[in-house]
């Protein structure tokens, strides 16, 4: 596990640190098979099925075609496995994966963790990368999804 003093801070412009995660049906989704394709919208959230978790990503799933318009592709990202991650889905009915950071290493590559009594949670955090696989969105909190598609125009 990385010291989060070994974590450079990323910002706006930089480059998107690459990434290979398993989605909730256990297939293996990386950054750069998105490259030159696809924007990617990164939303780091702290648990399946909690109050403020279901209504960032209900808010989501609700302007999902606003975000297919603009050529974006959407995953919510938190350690939770497979299992939790698929019964969260067919709850909400999302029509975008959900991907497994189990040691959270992604999560604080992208600063999407704090520590809490000495142990890193997630810090929820919304990232919005180019096809070119730079960072031109990064929030903490939960932006409106008017806010994070206004960065295409």
């Amino acid at each position: 596990m990385q010291n989060y003093k070994d974590i450079a801070p990323i910002k706006v412009g930089d480059q998107a640190p690459e990434f290979t995660l398993k989605n909730q049906a256990g297939e293996k989704i990386a950054l750069n098979d998105f490259l030159n394709k696809q924007n990617i919208l990164l939303i780091f959230y702290p648990g399946d099925s909690t109050p403020g978790c279901t209504t960032q990503l209900c808010a989501i799933r609700d302007d999902f075609s606003k975000f297919q318009n603009q050529n974006i592709t959407v995953f919510g990202i938190n350690p939770a496995d497979e299992g939790s991650h698929q019964k969260f889905i067919d709850k909400n009915q999302f029509a975008f994966d959900l991907l497994i950071d189990d040691d959270k290493e992604v999560s604080k590559k992208y600063q999407a963790t704090k520590l809490f009594f000495g142990k890193p949670i997630i810090n929820r955090t919304v990232v919005l990368i180019n096809k070119a696989g730079k960072i031109i969105f990064l929030k903490k909190g939960t932006p409106s999804d008017a806010e994070i598609l206004a960065t295409l125009k």
